[in-house]
């Protein structure tokens, strides 16, 4: 039971970081119908930015609290990864709007492997140790434990997720992405600019990535120039896993998918008897994304088909 109750508190964290990333996907997706592929090396972007900025802040103010530290290096880490996503887009994306589907497709991936070797060159390829500015005691929960970092993280997504439905339900701009997700032509027509909105979704999409980069740093312990792929991957499950498109199914989707691999890390070694060990629950994600496509191909809360006409 107590490893049941370690893993639900380590799935509830990965997933809330999956889910941050996994809005990015859906945003974009949502507003302009495009896979955003390089979308998992913004937060590579965000937490190896963080890395050289704690380095830098550490040796210029030996005497600061390390919760300022981190701050400032989470908040200049989200404007470098605005900065990088509005650029891709305005650069890369914008003039293949109107291209067949597979051209953006293509470039994302194209996008991906170029930020990663820049990042090679920039950062070097070996793994760099991130400094732990948070207290290390972990905090006892029934039988089981949770890190100081790992209660930033939830927190951080919960103010994250708070902020971002208040942001597209309550603002003008919310309303401008809904119009222009709904029809572009029609939003453009009462006033709507849609250039200006998808490049806005782009970079809320860059920050939540580049928060999710540093708190995924943080919480691990290490960070490297293709740390960004595997988590951005599944994200992308998480964000199909819940429906894409839509912002609830994208946090659901991406908690769901952290309880599954975390529960099923746990548990693999006594299912296999022995054959496959816990890090073989990368498989898990990609077992859920084949079952999700095969049987509700819309995902858990995407519409259907039938109920858009």
């Amino acid at each position: 039971m107590d490893i049941l109750l370690q893993q639900i508190i380590n799935g509830l964290v990965l997933g809330s970081m999956y889910a941050l990333v996994a809005l990015g996907y859906t945003m974009v997706y949502g507003i302009i119908g495009l896979i955003n592929f390089a979308h998992g090396e913004v937060l590579m972007v965000g937490a190896l930015t963080s890395w050289s900025v704690i380095g830098l802040m550490q040796d210029a103010m030996p005497g600061a609290p390390s919760w300022l530290i981190l701050l400032l290096a989470m908040l200049i880490a989200c404007v470098v990864a605005a900065t990088l996503n509005y650029s891709i887009e305005k650069i890369a994306y914008r003039p293949l709007r109107n291209a067949p589907r597979l051209a953006p497709l293509i470039t994302a991936i194209g996008m991906s492997i170029l930020l990663q070797t820049l990042a090679m060159i920039i950062w070097k390829p070996n793994y760099k140790s991130f400094p732990a500015l948070l207290p290390s005691e972990p905090i006892p929960i029934g039988g089981a434990t949770i890190t100081p970092t790992q209660v930033l993280i939830l927190a951080l997504t919960a103010v994250c997720l708070a902020g971002l439905m208040w942001l597209v339900h309550a603002t003008q701009l919310g309303r401008a992405m809904r119009a222009t997700a709904e029809n572009p032509r029609v939003a453009a027509l009462m006033g709507v600019r849609p250039d200006r909105v998808i490049s806005a979704t782009f970079i809320i999409g860059a920050v939540l990535a580049a928060v999710a980069g540093v708190m995924w740093a943080a919480n691990y312990g290490t960070v490297q120039h293709s740390m960004g792929f595997l988590p951005g991957l599944k994200a992308f499950t998480a964000a199909v896993f819940g429906g894409i498109g839509n912002l609830a199914g994208a946090v659901v989707g991406g908690i769901l998918l952290g309880l599954i691999e975390s529960i099923g890390a746990g548990y693999i070694g006594d299912l296999t008897g022995g054959v496959l060990g816990s890090h073989y629950a990368d498989i898990f994600a990609f077992i859920v994304l084949i079952v999700v496509l095969t049987l509700r191909p819309s995902g858990l809360l995407g519409e259907r088909v039938a109920d858009r006409a």
